[in-house]
Parts: C-alpha cells; structure tokens; sequence
C-alpha cells in the first residue's frame, strides 16, 4: 500500500533522528550536507558533523582517479598467475574447471544446495535443543580462525547467513550497522515504503558475528591488520577514534561508490541515492521545493525552476527514481498541491542513445513509453489545471553533462537546464580503501598491477574469488572486485551468490592457498565427505581435490516503471534467445514477488 507521501515525511521530520529542514540557497538547499562547511579537527561538535567528515574521508577520490577508473569494458581477459610452475596435469585440470559447467548439472547443483540448507535448518534446531551441552572430557578445541568482513551489503549478509560460526571467529567492521534493501531505495525517497521496511540489524542475520561500528581506511596485507576510524561519542561532544583489527581471513565486501566522473559540480550540488540517508535527504528536500514553490510573490517561471527534478543517468537507478517520483506527483500530488502540478517536470538526463542498457530493446521502449504517457488523475478538474500537451516527464538522450552548478546543469551540447533537486545516478566508481587494498597487493609481483588494466580500480580475483597477490587470505567480491577470467555485472544478485559460494569453500574446510601457492585452486579437505552439491560439482569439473570456481546463475533483471507497471527479463538459460520478458502489470507482479521473496526477514516482507 503506498502511504501519503507528505504524511510519512512528517512522522519522520518527527520521530527521532529525523533530518530537519535544510537551510534554504536561493530557492532550497539541495547540497549533500557534507560540504556546506569546513570541518576542523576540533571535535567539540554534534554527532552529525563528525560523522560526515568521517563519511567525506571515506568516500573522495579526487577527479582524475575518477575518470582513469569509470566503466568500459575489456577487451582481452589476461592470465594473472604468479610465477611459480604447476604440473601440466593440474594445469590441465584448471583449465577444465575453469570452463563454465554443463547449465543441467550447474542447475542440480543448486538444488542440491537449496535442499542442503534447508536441512541445516533442522539440524540446527536439534543441536539448539541440546541446551548447548559441551563434554569436559573431549579435547579443547583448536582456536578458530578470525574472519574479519568489511561491508554489511548483499555480498556480506549472504556470506554471514552461511558461513560455519563453529569453524570461525566472524567479525564484521562496518560505519553501517544495517543492511540496506537497494532496490527499493528509490521507493523510500519518496515515501513508498519506510525505512524501517528495508533494513535489517546486521547483528539479527547472524548472532554469533561481531560487529564494529566503523570505517575501515587501510589494510596492510603483510601483517594482516585493519587500521579503523570510529565516531565516539560523549554527550553532546563526539570525537574519531582509531583501532586495529587483526584478522587470519579477510573478506572485503565494501561495494562502490557513485562515480562523478570528475565532472566539476557533481559532488557539491547534487543528491546521490546509495544510502538510507541519501534517500532521507531527497525526501525532505522533494517536500521543501513544493513548500517553497507554494509561496507567494513568486514568477511562473520561478515556480518551474524550483520543481524541475533532474534526474543524470537512465539506468535501473535512475529510471525507478524517476518512476517513483512520477508516482508521487500523479497520486500525492493532486491531494495537497494541485495548483502546483503544472509547474513540475522530471527531466531524465542520459549521455546515451537509450535507457536501461541491460534490457531487452523491446522492454527499453516499454519504459520509454511509461516515463512519457501522458499524465493520470481520476480528478477531471486537475486535467483542467494543466497546460495543453502537458509532458510531466522529458527523456533527454545523447546529452553528457558537463558541470553542474548550484542551481543550473550544463550540458556539453552547450543547453542549461536550471533544476530545483538533482539526483545523479550515473555510474560506479571505487572507494578509496578498495584503491588503497589494490596498492598494496601490487606490491607483490603476483599480477594485480597487471589486471588493473581490466580491474580499473577494483580489487582483481582469480575465479575462486582470491584477490591476486593476497596470498589466498584476502578475498574479495560484489562491486569492489573483479574476476579477471570472466567479468561479471556490478549487481546484488552477483554479490549474494558470491557471499555464499564462498562462506560454503571456507565452512567446508577448502585450503585456499595450498602448499603456499595460490596459483593452484584451493584444495579439498580429503578428510571429510563430500556434499551431494559438491559431489555434483566435481562431476561436472571432472575433478575431485579441487573447488569448483564461481559461476554466475543469471535469474534476470528487473526494473519499475511507474503507475503499476514494471519490466521483467528473467533468464532461463544462458542462451540469449530464451529470456522471458513481462512488462505492465504482468511485470509489476513478477516484480513485486521476487522483492518481497528476497527480503531478508519475515517483518520486511
């Protein structure tokens, strides 16, 4: 049910923790807060302003890093292995295994899977039951491995779902004690959904796991620490404190940032839409700009400039954003602003020829065709407010854009669009802990300088996720890596089913680096039996020692596309020809199922 979107704001601007109404700029403030002043290290400050400067230290990457690691693909994989020789016979066992498995067995190997974890389930239940009953006669247990996890998003909730807490001393460091739902963020900005609704205690996913609250800003791979910035706060004063994590396995799952490209502007006037507090941020400053166009003594004009919302970038991100904020404006807006509605315009800004590159050109012109319908209201009189031809939404294609100032975007066709709120969604680019990780592991002659040519600034893997140059103790996926042998798309669906291949290869005992050579694959545990899925897998492999590399079980994609309708490209096999595609209301079913099946609690769903 979509609640009033003006209603849930202001239980929010309430409630504890809720943002106040931003300082005004000539019309309203619509900067990230981050960088409306200087910040000193006199910390005698609130909590807020602490907490931004360590956010601030955290995200920037200056502007030519930016633009040396924006997207483009490849257009040769490379072989990164060390320098040590293997046998050929083993050679040529990689090489096999390397190949993508047979689509039938890959798919009983994930129904094995599936039933192996609902059998966990139970088997859990009864060793709980127990009362936890430990034998004094029994040999103490040898000490558990420490695992430290950077990053609490899709890749690291579904490794700490799996991961064996019998086996490993879990630890996760993270400035956000939550996990976020991403694909309804867009949602959230506007009031479709709370926020309460699409996060999740990263503590509640797995309870035997510590969690650090903070930041971690280098890692330091010869002696396997973490050097850490936390906020600490007293009272009203707040300070940052450091800390060192050590750690025997290191899993870094940070994501990535939005990448600005190095287009001058970007950081300083417009709104991103990665976090809760980005999606907070837009919420009230959507509610600003009707309030202030409300007033009195204000030009026409004026008014269109103040409820112009731009929108940079036609992806998933960018187009549901749109397509969300279309939906408040046609539903919310005719209740509490209808005089107001004639002056709104969305307009979606696009370097490219098209929208949502991932889809199907069909599906691509079924979203073109819902962003620009005409406009929907059950109230006659509000059709009567509205100019003749009146186009709420505008998509602006092959326009890059080339600055964006306080209240005007410029585009590099030489066109000035003046805006009230601008949301850039445009692009991934790498934190500065992912670069700094990537600096270090170059050090060793192993490769990973060598794959930053197809890495661009994300951590290079071999295909059992092991960063190259790590030694087989840092391993890495989701958005801040990249497998050299076959890259894969920077989404949650590839992050979860790396999180739980992997936690799987560490519960299940493989050595990651056997005999201390990590360009042979890790190596089975000859002394435990292998699981039906294993078993499954090395058939197919045509190997028993060794693991089965990461493969990517590609489900489809989605995407929303307003006013009830949604786009569905699900993937029933590899081959490009047997996609099944919904749009319209059969797409906002499949949509809305698959969500609410892939929440992670019963109470979000």
């Amino acid at each position: 049910m979509k609640f009033s979107f003006v209603a849930t704001l202001l239980f929010s601007l309430q409630a504890p923790g809720g943002d106040a109404f931003a300082p005004s700029r000539s019309w309203v403030n619509t900067k990230h807060q981050h960088k409306q002043e200087h910040i000193t290290k006199l910390y005698s400050s609130n909590e807020k302003t602490v907490r931004e400067e360590l956010q601030e230290k955290t995200s920037l990457v200056d502007a030519k890093s930016e633009i040396k690691y924006a997207g483009g693909d490849a257009s040769e994989s490379q072989s990164t292995s060390g320098a040590s020789e293997i046998s050929p016979e083993l050679a040529k066992k990689i090489d096999r295994a390397t190949l993508p498995r047979a689509y039938p067995l890959f798919l009983a190997e994930k129904g094995a899977i599936i039933l192996e974890d609902v059998l966990s389930i139970f088997n859990r239940e009864e060793e709980d039951s127990t009362g936890g009953f430990v034998n004094p006669n029994l040999p103490t247990p040898p000490p558990k491995q420490k695992i430290v996890i950077l990053g609490t998003g899709w890749g690291a909730a579904a490794f700490l779902k799996e991961i064996d807490n019998t086996k490993f001393d879990v630890t996760v460091i993270s400035p956000r004690n939550h996990f976020l739902f991403t694909p309804m963020l867009a949602g959230a900005s506007v009031g479709t959904v709370e926020y309460r609704s699409i996060t999740e205690s990263i503590r509640q996913i797995n309870l035997k796991a510590n969690y650090l609250e903070g930041s971690a800003m280098s890692i330091n791979p010869e002696t396997k620490t973490i050097e850490c910035e936390s906020v600490v706060c007293e009272g009203n004063s707040c300070t940052i404190n450091d800390f060192e994590v050590q750690y025997d396995k290191l899993i870094t799952t940070v994501g990535a940032q939005t990448n600005t490209y190095g287009i001058k502007g970007v950081r300083e006037y417009c709104n991103f839409l990665k976090q809760i507090e980005d999606a907070r941020r837009i919420r009230t400053a959507i509610v600003n700009l009707f309030e202030r166009a409300n007033l009195p003594n204000l030009s026409e004009e004026q008014r269109k400039e103040i409820l112009t919302f731009a929108v940079i970038g036609a992806g998933p991100t960018g187009v549901e954003f749109a397509s969300e904020l279309r939906d408040f404006v046609e539903q919310d807006g005719p209740k509490y602003y209808p005089k107001l509605l004639k002056y709104v315009r969305i307009k979606v800004i696009e370097a490219s020829p098209t929208i949502l590159a991932p889809f199907d050109k069909s599906l691509q012109e079924e979203a073109i065709k819902q962003l620009t319908r005409n406009i929907k209201t059950k109230d006659p009189n509000i059709l009567n407010l509205l100019p003749e031809k009146f186009k709420l939404t505008e998509l602006l294609l092959n326009s890059g854009v080339s600055e964006v100032k306080e209240d005007v975007i410029s585009l590099r066709d030489g066109e000035d669009i003046p805006y009230g709120i601008a949301v850039w969604a445009a692009g991934n680019g790498p934190l500065p802990v992912t670069l700094q990780l990537v600096e270090a592991l170059s050090k060793e002659e192993d490769g990973q300088s060598e794959a930053q040519a197809i890495a661009r600034g994300r951590v290079a893997t071999d295909p059992w996720l092991r960063a190259i140059g790590g030694k087989g103790d840092i391993l890495a996926f989701g958005d801040c890596s990249c497998i050299i042998a076959g890259q894969l798309p920077a989404t949650a669906q590839v992050a979860g089913q790396q999180g739980e291949y992997l936690a799987r290869l560490l519960s299940q005992n493989y050595e990651f680096c056997p005999d201390g050579d990590t360009t042979k694959p890790p190596m089975a545990d000859p002394s435990r039996e292998k699981t039906l899925s294993e078993k499954i897998s090395s058939f197919a492999i045509g190997a028993d020692d060794i693991a089965a590399p990461f493969q990517f079980l590609n489900l489809g994609i989605l995407a929303y596309t307003g006013g009830g309708s949604a786009l569905a490209q699900l993937q029933l096999t590899p081959s490009e020809q047997s996609k099944l595609k919904g749009k319209g209301k059969i797409g906002f079913g499949l949509w809305r199922s698959v969500y609410l099946s892939k929440q992670i609690s019963w109470r979000n769903r």
